[in-house]
């Protein structure tokens, strides 16, 4: 009778751990293999793609291109103070005319259809160009150096972001191997242990201690697969590199 209820405690322990099996799995041997052999490009390769990929930087780049323009249109300011004019006109013109003699004033007067122009240079000096001209360059000077300064910031910023998330993924990558190696340490044990109870050299209490063991070794190994798989998906979208 007692051993009735033991091989029925037995077998309900077996139902309610479901994910403790006897052998690894082609999967996680699988697994084991690959990442044991896994192999990262070097990190300036992924620094240079994010430094390339990156919108911000973009962004800053063409911040500065546009500020070097502004300087440029403000050096150049005094040139609006210069410039070309130029009349002309066609139509009926009096013409008039004094000729005077010893004796005699002799007024000519006529009328002609002719077409007149004249072209002439001007230069204007407005007090207030001249003061503020140097402050104006001075400002944009200044608005170029803070907009260099912000992407110098944030190439350094987007760098060290790098090489966070690259230290990440190979640490990430050690871990999942240790689980992989443990869990299938553990269900080798699993297997063995197994054997023991079915053979009356264990108590159950044991055998569901060393079950229980294992589920919890199959669960990190499951939580280090998904964090080495989340850490290599942020590293490929922030830099662009697709690891394989």
């Amino acid at each position: 009778m007692k051993n009735s209820i033991k091989t029925l405690l037995a077998l309900h322990a077996i139902s309610i751990l479901p994910l403790v099996s006897i052998a690894q799995t082609a999967n996680e041997l699988e697994i084991k293999e690959e990442t044991s052999k896994f192999v990262l490009p070097s990190l300036e390769v992924f620094i240079d793609s994010a430094l390339v990929k990156n919108g911000m930087l973009e962004y800053r780049t063409l911040e500065i291109e546009a500020k070097e323009y502004n300087l440029t249109s403000k050096r150049q300011n005094w040139t609006r103070n210069l410039g070309i004019q130029a009349n002309s006109g066609f139509g009926t013109f009096n013409n008039f005319s004094t000729t005077s003699g010893e004796n005699d004033i002799v007024n000519l007067a006529s009328n002609t259809q002719q077409f007149n122009y004249n072209v002439g240079v001007y230069l204007k000096i407005p007090v207030f160009d001249i003061i503020n001209r140097k402050t104006e360059v001075k400002q944009a000077k200044a608005e170029l150096e803070q907009a260099k300064s912000l992407a110098k910031f944030q190439e350094q910023e987007l760098r060290e972001f790098v090489i966070r998330h690259y230290e990440d993924l190979i640490l990430k990558q050690k871990i999942l191997v240790l689980r992989s190696s443990n869990l299938g340490n553990a269900k080798v044990n699993m297997e063995m242990v197994e054997k023991e109870f079915r053979n009356g050299l264990i108590p159950i209490s044991e055998y569901v201690r060393i079950s229980d063991m294992t589920a919890r070794i199959a669960a990190e190994f499951e939580q280090a697969k998904s964090d080495f798989s989340t850490s290599k998906g942020l590293l490929e979208n922030l830099t662009g590199v697709e690891i394989n």
